[in-house]
């Protein structure tokens, strides 16, 4: 495995949908899975001696108004749960945006638990700027900041501002990062009135992991973090 300097980027990921787009020889992938405690503790594991760099990838949900699914984002910064900020490696930014042009600059907000009611998404977009949410980035931050390594995210939206997703659809992962279909299934059973909103979401989703491995495709091996050991 040939990896960066010695040591390949980690890719903190929420699924395994997500991992699977962002694998490589160069990326050694975690899954969070929407536990947030699981996640640090495999991430200081793989920080403390195991990887360059770490980059945070996948879906997001949107904040801003206006972001459409498929959105890319690229991080200026991170704003955790509590409004702690984390700044992002500049050069590895910059070298993101000029492999992919359409991608916006901007903040991504972290939160420990799903951004799923509309009011919500308002108020964290009010108080933080913050362009899209996920569970992932601000613990991915703020580890990597306290090791010391070079950081960037990088996401997709994947629900608009407006949408306010369906129970199904806040029920439906594994803790490994996998489909809970049970799960979803039961959801449905209980309401059955929430599938055309569960079929929205799934569909403006799919959006967002076409954009995830349009873009992939256009970086290199290391997510582009190698163009600075050159």
């Amino acid at each position: 495995m040939g990896h960066v300097g010695g040591k390949p980027v980690l890719a903190v990921v929420g699924l395994k949908a997500e991992a699977k787009i962002a694998a490589s020889p160069n990326v050694l992938c975690l899954c969070g899975g929407g536990q947030a405690e699981l996640l640090e503790t495999a991430i200081r594991r793989a920080a403390a001696d195991l990887v360059a760099a770490i980059i945070s990838f996948g879906i997001a949900g949107g904040l801003a108004p206006d972001l459409q699914p498929g959105t890319l984002v690229i991080a200026n910064a991170v704003v955790g749960p509590t409004g702690e900020r984390y700044g992002v490696d500049e050069a590895w930014a910059e070298r993101l945006s000029a492999k992919l042009p359409f991608a916006l600059r901007g903040v991504i907000a972290g939160l420990d638990e799903p951004a799923s009611t509309i009011e919500q998404k308002e108020g964290l977009h009010e108080r933080s700027g913050a362009l899209a949410v996920d569970m992932e980035s601000h613990i991915a931050a703020r580890l990597a900041h306290e090791f010391g390594l070079p950081f960037i995210a990088l996401r997709a939206v994947a629900d608009h501002a407006g949408c306010l997703l369906p129970p199904a659809a806040l029920v439906g992962m594994k803790p490994d990062g996998s489909t809970d279909i049970a799960a979803v299934l039961r959801s449905l059973a209980r309401r059955p009135t929430q599938l055309p909103a569960l079929i929205q979401t799934a569909a403006e989703a799919g959006r967002a992991m076409g954009q995830l491995k349009r873009s992939r495709r256009l970086l290199d091996d290391s997510f582009e973090y190698s163009a600075a050991m050159t």
